[in-house]
């Protein structure tokens, strides 16, 4: 599995961000560095014993993490990492089963891109992350509701809600724009960074629909996730 740790551009008298890489395949890792730098300070790792001595001498902003490794699993130094940081880490694997992301995602992972991708996507998801890095940390707290988008804890009545990051990025979203409507493209854009495009206008009903029954709403609670007909939605 493979590491990055990435930084958003940085502006002028701005510390530029900082990227870690951890990839045994070198051109893999070379492509992923090109892609990056021009906004990014990018390190490489090949091993996991490497991208443990490059977390110990240096602070990074995000983390890239592949699966498999000559020394050992991705999966096993993520938990280590989330021992220790809550660092945003984005997976790349070639492990593209369900099961496999699911497991990425319960684990601690922020995010989960498979291979082969293209580097045009990984840059827009590394700055998505970045920048809920700096702006979004603070828990939303409403009624019976506690979402926390930095953790990962979604609470309802006191009980876990298992969302997938999708479904983050769409509750984040909306509790940011608290009372505003905010529009389908810009919901899109938002769940499915990099991807929106290619995203059909049903799968944001289907994603919402999803949302509303795992936290347990209805229509009849107009207060939350309400359709905006011919608009988008509103919290």
């Amino acid at each position: 599995m493979q590491i990055i740790v990435i930084r958003m551009r940085a502006f002028k008298g701005e510390k530029m961000k900082r990227v870690l890489i951890v990839e045994d395949d070198q051109r893999l890792s070379e492509g992923i560095k090109l892609a990056l730098r021009r906004e990014y300070s990018c390190s490489q790792a090949y091993s996991l014993a490497e991208a443990r001595e490059q977390f110990a001498m240096q602070t990074f902003d995000l983390v890239l993490l592949d699966v498999n490794f000559p020394d050992g699993s991705g999966m096993d130094y993520l938990a280590e990492l989330r021992r220790e940081s809550e660092i945003p880490v984005i997976m790349l694997t070639a492990n593209s089963m369900e099961m496999d992301i699911v497991s990425g995602l319960e684990q601690g992972a922020n995010d989960y891109i498979t291979k082969p991708f293209s580097l045009g996507i990984l840059r827009a998801r590394v700055n998505v992350w970045l920048r809920d890095g700096v702006r979004k940390t603070e828990a939303f707290q409403e009624g019976d509701f506690y979402f926390d988008f930095y953790k990962m804890e979604f609470l309802h009545k006191g009980r876990a809600v298992q969302l997938s990051a999708t479904e983050q990025r769409l509750l984040r979203c909306l509790t940011e724009n608290k009372g505003k409507s905010v529009s389908r493209s810009q919901l899109i854009d938002e769940a499915w960074p990099g991807e929106s495009q290619f995203v059909e206008a049903h799968a944001l009903t289907t994603a919402i629909s999803r949302l509303r029954k795992k936290l347990g709403l209805h229509k009849d609670q107009p207060e939350h996730i309400k359709t905006v007909y011919g608009t988008g939605y509103i919290w």
